[in-house]
């Protein structure tokens, strides 16, 4: 018996995986795999997905304890300070954007249009600024490469090369 509850979706795929969003966990398996090959798979990873389950409920709390004049004040902060350090850093990269919006996005902490717009989540602001920059360089560098290859991750790695670091900060 596996203490926690899990949401099984089958479909033609080879591998299995489980994963946790939004507090639940996931779990993707081939259309026949035996269910207690699923079982076993879960018990080798029970203590990953508890300690995972944890995490989200933290983070579930933190986002939850804010009131609407708190997301509010983020949100403006955000604006601000978002702002500047992608001009800072578009200027180092020698880049150009279109413009930045804010959003209450809660899976994603950013994203760049191919039209070169960027779009951050008020969130991010309640990192510290060594990961707020790494997002930022990371969707600038969306305007060279609209990917996440080896050469994508070189042209942050020439700006931030602490980046894998900064990317812990996220988790």
């Amino acid at each position: 018996m596996l203490p926690f509850e899990f949401e099984l979706i089958r479909s033609d795929r080879r591998t299995l995986s489980a994963s946790v969003r939004d507090g639940k966990v996931i779990v993707r398996a081939p259309l026949k795999l035996p269910e207690r090959k699923i079982a076993s798979f879960l018990q080798k990873h029970v203590d990953w997905i508890l300690r995972t389950l944890e995490k989200a409920k933290e983070k579930s709390e933190k986002f939850n304890a804010l009131t609407d004049d708190d997301i509010l004040t983020l949100k403006v902060k955000a604006k601000a300070y978002l702002t500047q350090r992608t001009e800072e850093y578009a200027e180092i990269m020698g880049l150009k954007y279109s413009r930045i919006t804010i959003t209450s996005a809660k899976t994603r902490f950013g994203s760049c249009s191919s039209k070169g717009n960027i779009s951050y989540s008020y969130r991010l602001m309640l990192y510290p600024p060594e990961a707020i920059e790494y997002v930022v360089v990371h969707e600038l560098a969306h305007l060279i490469e609209m990917n996440h290859s080896k050469r994508f991750y070189g042209i942050i790695e020439k700006v931030l090369p602490d980046y894998k670091e900064r990317m812990r900060l996220l988790k």
